[in-house]
């Protein structure tokens, strides 16, 4: 069953995987990330990223990741087309 955007939100806050009929890529989709609000001890990576020792307390917010049609993942940020599209739908 296809969704608006915010049909697609609110199936993702409930931990479903949601995608676009619209996208070219095979096997896209995105989730949900709670993030760590309470924090975690940052890797090497990422603590060389922000200037922080490794092991720092790293604290982010929740934010949206994409499976990508490579396999790769990525931090995801909706197009204006993502946002007033009709054709999202639940990924089972």
């Amino acid at each position: 069953m296809n969704m608006n955007f915010g049909g697609a939100l609110e199936a993702l806050k409930n931990g479903k995987r949601v995608a676009r009929e619209g996208w070219n890529g095979k096997n896209m989709f995105v989730v949900y990330q709670k993030g760590y609000p309470e924090g975690i001890p940052c890797n090497k990576q990422t603590a060389e990223a922000f200037g922080y020792e490794e092991g720092t307390l790293f604290k982010c917010r929740p934010y949206l990741q994409m499976r990508c049609a490579d396999g790769t993942h990525q931090m995801w940020l909706a197009s204006q087309s993502d946002v007033l599209a009709d054709d999202w739908y639940v990924v089972e």
